[in-house]
Formats: structure tokens, sequence, C-alpha cells
């Protein structure tokens, strides 16, 4: 979001292998012990969805990526929910696994991911972009986990709509993607 609006930053990467989101110094930042954080000049913002809405409101004067009509607004919250929800607990879950060996059942995490994309490939038809005719915070949210689902097993071979969207994403002027892991079907 950050490159996407255009703004310098300075990225921190955290050792989580090694703990070091479970320290003292970086509870002060997020007491969960979780990442990302942001420290925008002395405001700390914890939680990618948070960090989302944050960014939007306070860099997006003209409200292209978190509109301020109700409508629109509430579509987005929804799409913030499923990115802390169904991508979380099935896409990133399955990645965690293959990823980092976390000890969590797969095979759930890839079904819940199967039906996410399902539910996703349908509200893709015949739409760019989840909530209105540009990309808003929820693509943003949502983009990650899915199009790195393959490291974690899951196929978005079967997802035409999905795969088209993930295109249209990173086309947008500023993107930068994760680094992929070759690992799962991304090997």
């Amino acid at each position: 979001m950050l490159r996407l609006l255009n703004l310098p930053f300075e990225f921190r990467e955290v050792d989580l292998p090694r703990g070091e989101q479970k320290t003292e110094a970086f509870a002060k930042l997020n007491a969960f012990g979780q990442v990302p954080v942001i420290d925008d000049g002395g405001v700390i913002v914890a939680d990618s969805s948070a960090i989302l809405v944050y960014l939007a409101r306070k860099y997006d004067p003209v409200g292209l990526w978190l509109p301020g009509n109700a409508a629109a607004a509430a579509q987005i919250q929804r799409w913030l929910s499923v990115a802390q929800g169904p991508l979380a607990n099935g896409p990133a879950r399955a990645r965690l696994f293959n990823v980092f060996n976390a000890p969590v059942d797969h095979a759930q995490a890839k079904d819940l991911a199967d039906k996410l994309f399902a539910t996703l490939e349908k509200a893709l038809g015949g739409v760019s972009f989840l909530v209105g005719p540009h990309a808003t915070v929820a693509d943003v949210a949502l983009y990650t986990y899915t199009a790195h689902a393959p490291e974690g097993g899951v196929s978005l071979e079967p997802y035409p709509n999905i795969r088209a969207w993930l295109g249209r994403i990173e086309a947008l002027p500023g993107f930068a993607p994760m680094p992929a892991t070759k690992i799962g079907l991304a090997a």
C-alpha cells in the first residue's frame, strides 16, 4: 500500500523464526506480537487491515482506495473481514504449513482455501476489482495470500477470474509483490 500510494518508507525486516516479534521491544509496537506494524511519525498502527485503512484515510484524500460512501465502505469492510478470516485460515495457513512447517491442519487449510476461491471467483465474474471500477484496500488485502496460495499447495488454475484480477493488481502503478517462496505448487 505504501508503494501504491507512492509514499517514502524504510522497511525493517522482523526475524520471525527467531521470535523477534515476541520480544519486549516489539511488544511496545504490537502487544499481540504480530507483523506488520508501521510507525508513521510516532503513530503506531498494527494489523494489516488497520494499516491499509489508516494509510488510505491519511494519504489518499480523493478516497479512491477507501471510498467514503456507506455502501462501498461496507463492501470493503466485508472483504477486509474475509482477509482476516477465510484468507488467513485457508491459503495463508496452508502456506505457513509448507513454508514454515507450522503445526496446522494442512488439508483443512487447503479445503478452506478452495471454498474461499470458489466464492471469490464468482464475485470477480464480470468485474475488474472487488468494489467498484478501480482497486481499493479490499483488493490489496486479499491479493498477497491469494497470489501466494500455490506456495501452500493450493492451485489457482481452476480460477480464471482470480488469475486475471491478480494480473490487474500487479499492473497497478507502484505495485511490488511479496517475494515468492519456491515451495509447494510454486516450486
